[in-house]
């Protein structure tokens, strides 16, 4: 055929209206299956796809939601991306993925997001601050703004996210209950939205058990690199008794950088000298090269609820905390 096929060419083939070529396409229309079967053969023979741009606008839900995202260095980013990706296109979602690559980014991504005919926007990452998410809704265009695998006391967002304070306790009981008697805390990139309750939860639990608090550093990204630069500038001048037991880890991407520090330029064993616990079950976690003991954060279940907030009419009280379990290897 010349020019594009359309609706009209595959209802005159299958001998329907051009609507019930419509129906047919919907996944939740009324139609029988021997009909959307005559339709679906045509379609495939003529080499129909429908537009979906036009059926947006015919629509009050284009089905496409925007995925805001940075900090691709911390490898737990990809395994997000996936897990959200796959959970939005099993039930008829797209996406539109930006990179916001520094702070700069990410209120002009917003507002390029809010021009777009999105059903949702969807945060993950460092950079979405109070300043930036005020911006946001200044805007007005946003159906639901998400922000996920973090917390936010933002009150016109939506945050899925794990329990931080109920996995980083059970973390601190563990370490308690090992024995372990020098902790350090090695934390990310101290946020003022979407801020991750870690440090200050583990810091409380050693404090109420211990009566002391543990010593810590800062890491201005989740990347290995600027984490095994931080540990080697803290403790290579440190004499071996002061050295501590067990390095606790904000996420795993700082505990791989920790573990290749301690093992190749401290030369200390892991967990003979200093032990190392992580934070999200990162696929390099359970590699023979680091054995990682860490958190594993349900990205799945919490992927699926996130398409359940898409679909859902309701705007208010979405919120939901999840609970993953530590998992337990060699390096602590």
């Amino acid at each position: 055929m010349q020019g594009n096929v359309t609706a009209d060419d595959v209802a005159e083939a299958a001998g329907v209206s051009r609507w019930t070529v419509n129906r047919a396409f919907k996944k939740d229309a009324s139609i029988s299956p021997k009909t959307r079967s005559r339709v679906m053969a045509a379609a495939q023979s003529l080499g129909y796809v429908p537009d979906l741009h036009a059926a947006a606008l015919a629509s009050t839900r284009s089905n496409l939601v925007a995925l805001l995202i940075d900090d691709f260095a911390n490898p737990h980013k990809l395994v997000m991306l996936e897990r959200l990706t796959r959970a939005l296109r099993s039930r008829g979602w797209d996406t539109l993925l930006v990179n916001t690559l520094d702070p700069d980014d990410a209120a002009p991504a917003l507002l390029n997001a809010s021009q777009r005919r999105v059903d949702a926007t969807i945060l993950i990452g460092l950079q979405f601050d109070d300043e930036v998410l005020r911006t946001a809704h200044l805007a007005r265009r946003f159906k639901k703004l998400i922000i996920f695998a973090r917390g936010s006391e933002d009150p016109n967002t939506i945050s899925i996210c794990v329990d931080d304070e109920a996995a980083t306790r059970e973390i601190a009981r563990y370490v308690l209950a090992r024995g372990y008697q020098r902790p350090f805390y090695l934390a990310g990139p101290r946020t003022t939205s979407a801020h991750l309750m870690r440090k200050e939860t583990f810091m409380r639990a050693w404090n109420e058990n211990r009566g002391s608090t543990p010593g810590s550093a800062a890491v201005a990204a989740y990347d290995p690199l600027l984490s095994a630069q931080i540990v080697y500038e803290t403790f290579h001048d440190t004499r071996r008794e002061d050295i501590p037991d067990i390095i606790v880890c904000e996420n795993d991407a700082l505990a791989l950088g920790a573990i290749d520090t301690i093992r190749h330029r401290l030369g200390l064993e892991v967990p003979g000298d200093v032990a190392v616990i992580g934070f999200d079950d990162v696929p390099q976690a359970a590699s023979p090269n680091y054995q990682l003991t860490t958190y594993r954060q349900p990205i799945t279940d919490m992927a699926n609820y996130l398409v359940d907030v898409l679909e859902s009419r309701e705007a208010k009280n979405l919120d939901r905390m999840f609970l993953g379990r530590l998992v337990v290897r060699e390096s602590a």
